[in-house]
């Protein structure tokens, strides 16, 4: 089962579990327009491999029915943008923590085989030392990275309490195809494909390690069919790094060339919750499996951006809006 399902990451590592052969219950969350989310875009005959299950992982009884009979669980499902957190925290307690603890519970009495709870790199704030490797400090910056820190505690809670097999994965910025547009590469592709000569950013200075959708799904998966990660904590990074100006004037010379860079102070975030840098350790999830990225920022890019280019894919996206 992938809870988060009907999303970014979750969406593409439900489409390769099914190519993969396995089969795959995709929880989704419920709303009255009974939309499945990215998975609406699927084929129908990948669709029609799939069991969906309509629900809200905030609720203990709807997440005890859809784990029953579930041999592993990917727990993608959470409230993930950062600017919302600042003032809706509330939220983010009840989805990513409450949420996971309802996983969690709903694991334990099913005895299920293995649940990898997604984490992210916002856990560690700005690098104190690089590589990121997963023995660095916690520090919670925004709202929503204080529960993610909650969320992979309670994690590690159930695996040293009650020897569930949990798996923390820690994913670094991924980007790709499907990606809202809350974030800052189809931020920079939206604005440049819709025209905008002065494209509006936040902070450019701070520097991110960039996994390819893709990658990041063939790691959840490797760390799944791998006998050596129950209990683990596992980056998924390139163990590169680029900052946002570095990028943005890359996509600008592919797209258009005399765009500017320009500051919009309502995109910056506080200060002290800025993550200055990240750049994440892969030592870890080399020596447990035998993932290696594919996809270098210039090949992930192209695909990104040839998605983008598609008039139903750029005529969903606002970009001329801050998208929180």
């Amino acid at each position: 089962m992938v809870t988060g399902a009907d999303g970014f990451i979750g969406s593409h590592l439900t489409e390769q579990l099914i190519d993969n052969g396995y089969n795959v219950h995709a929880f989704c969350y419920y709303n009255s327009f009974n939309s499945w989310g990215w998975l609406d875009s699927l084929p129908k005959e990948k669709l029609s491999k799939l069991d969906i299950f309509m629900g809200d992982v905030r609720d203990p009884n709807g997440v005890r029915k859809a784990v029953e009979d579930i041999n592993v669980i990917f727990h993608l499902a959470a409230l993930i943008g950062i600017p919302f957190s600042y003032h809706s925290p509330d939220s983010y307690v009840d989805t990513n923590i409450k949420g996971t603890l309802n996983i969690l519970q709903a694991a334990k009495d099913e005895k299920c085989e293995k649940i990898l709870v997604t984490s992210t790199s916002e856990v560690y704030g700005t690098a104190q030392y690089v590589p990121i490797d997963e023995k660095h400090p916690f520090q919670g910056q925004s709202p929503y990275s204080a529960t993610k820190i909650g969320a992979d505690r309670l994690a590690e809670s159930f695996y040293r309490s009650f020897n569930l097999p949990v798996v923390i994965v820690r994913p670094f910025n991924t980007y790709g195809p499907r990606q809202s547009a809350r974030a800052v590469i189809p931020t920079i592709i939206m604005q440049l494909l819709k025209g905008i000569e002065k494209m509006k950013l936040g902070n450019v200075s701070p520097t991110r390690d960039f996994n390819y959708v893709k990658d990041t799904v063939d790691g959840f998966i490797k760390i799944a069919e791998s006998d050596n990660t129950i209990g683990e904590e596992i980056n998924i990074a390139t163990q590169t790094e680029i900052s946002i100006r570095q990028l943005a004037e890359e996509i600008i010379k592919q797209l258009n060339p005399t765009a500017e860079i320009c500051t919009d102070d309502i995109r910056v975030r506080p200060e002290k919750s800025e993550v200055n840098r990240l750049l994440g350790s892969n030592k870890k999830i080399k020596e447990l499996t035998s993932w290696e990225p594919k996809y270098d920022l210039e090949k992930g890019l192209k695909e990104t951006i040839d998605w983008f280019r598609i008039p139903e894919n750029i005529s969903k996206c606002k970009a001329d809006l801050y998208n929180v």
